[in-house]
């Protein structure tokens, strides 16, 4: 089952931007992933406005590659350069409709 995997990170150092940005997509490839979005370009449609300066959506085959992404050795530094430099809120949703009323998304 598709997972995605969202970031809101609120950059308090921009330091690490850079390197992050040049390399962990092909970590995230490695596992089978791909972004579907990456953008500081964030309007609040609804609710109280967000004070995250950056989404990611990235969409994996399945919950174990993103955790293998996640656990990668090769993503820790990037990651840990991340936490360093920004506020960060990662979540896992799957592709399931609770309702049951959309038919094109999984039921289990």
């Amino acid at each position: 089952m598709t997972v995605y995997l969202m970031a809101e990170v609120k950059v308090t150092d921009e330091s690490w931007i850079p390197n992050y940005a040049g390399n962990v997509h092909n970590i995230v490839k490695k596992h089978g992933g791909k972004y579907l979005s990456r953008s500081g370009n964030i309007v609040t449609l609804e609710g109280e406005k967000n004070d995250a300066t950056l989404v990611a959506i990235i969409s994996f085959p399945s919950a174990q590659a993103m955790e293998n992404f996640m656990n990668d050795p090769d993503y820790e530094p990037y990651g840990n350069s991340r936490r360093a430099g920004s506020i960060s809120r990662l979540y896992s949703i799957d592709d399931t409709d609770l309702a049951g009323t959309i038919d094109y998304l999984a039921t289990e």
